[in-house]
């Protein structure tokens, strides 16, 4: 299901002397959202791959189509052919299709392995979708929770997203694999955040696994893409991916101001020392 993100402007930076990316939706924006990481790499890749067939399938079908109207019109043919079948085109035409399908399925087959687990992860954060916000677990980092809302219209500040920004975001360290364990409280939900490639939804009674990385500081904006209520345009996901040293720093704070009901200090205003962000993992060891 494709959502509708309204963005009214663009996030702030979060690491001193590294460009950040904005994951977000742009006035006139054509493609796919900005890529953060790994997974929307290949993504963006299989996209690319299945466009520029169809952009082949079509200029080849436009062209036929061109070439059977001239050759066999009326004028040309006033005594038009009076064969029915014909085995070498039939073979070609069922032929044909079954393989640019398998040239499909392959890398898109490649592609759901992929997204499915992660390999080696660093952390795992437990999320929980709720009737209608979000709820954030780190067992790794203390077992610390806090719930995440949407920003009122009437309290949006500066750079932030009218829709989309969130009172608590979900912070992560920058380059770490991250598990991402999903459930639902009441009804169906969907953790969606398309700049980081993932999808997956929160089904109560039961836990689904999937997997996010950003190899880009930057602030990822997402939604919940399942029609979940009165409320489902009202459950916007906001990460923050920051360096690691900037992240440490959030969670201890994190640990003991969410504990007092209090939320730590925002991860932008956190300084940190410019990251140095490693190599995205390729499909192949992904799967390993």
């Amino acid at each position: 299901m494709v959502v509708a993100l309204v963005a009214a402007g663009s996030g702030a930076a979060l690491a001193q002397g590294a460009e950040a990316v904005v994951g977000a939706p742009q006035p006139w924006g054509m493609g796919l959202q900005a890529s953060g990481g790994p997974i929307k790499d290949a993504i963006s890749s299989f996209n690319t791959l299945v466009f520029w067939m169809m952009v082949a399938i079509t200029i080849f079908v436009a062209v036929l189509l061109a070439y059977a109207m001239w050759r066999f019109r009326a004028a040309a043919n006033p005594n038009p052919s009076q064969t029915s079948h014909n085995t070498a085109l039939e073979i070609a035409w069922t032929v044909v299709p079954v393989l640019i399908l398998v040239v499909i399925a392959i890398p898109s087959f490649r592609l759901i392995y992929y997204q499915d687990r992660a390999v080696d992860a660093e952390m795992t954060i437990n999320v929980q979708g709720r009737q209608w916000y979000w709820h954030y677990a780190y067992p790794d980092h203390g077992n610390f929770t806090f719930d995440s809302y949407p920003v009122a219209n009437e309290d949006i500040r500066d750079q932030q997203i009218r829709g989309l920004s969130v009172d608590n975001p979900l912070v992560i360290p920058v380059g770490a694999n991250i598990r991402i364990l999903t459930t639902g409280q009441d009804v169906i939900h969907s953790f969606f955040v398309p700049s980081l490639g993932v999808q997956k939804y929160t089904i109560p009674g039961r836990t689904l696994e999937t997997w996010i990385r950003a190899d880009r500081p930057g602030v990822y904006y997402g939604q919940c893409n399942q029609i979940c209520g009165v409320n489902h345009w009202f459950m916007p996901i906001e990460v923050r991916a920051v360096p690691r040293e900037q992240f440490n720093a959030w969670a201890d704070q994190a640990k003991t101001r969410f504990a007092e009901g209090l939320a730590p200090t925002h991860p932008s205003q956190i300084a940190a020392a410019e990251p140095t962000a490693p190599a995205p993992l390729s499909l192949a060891e992904a799967r390993r």
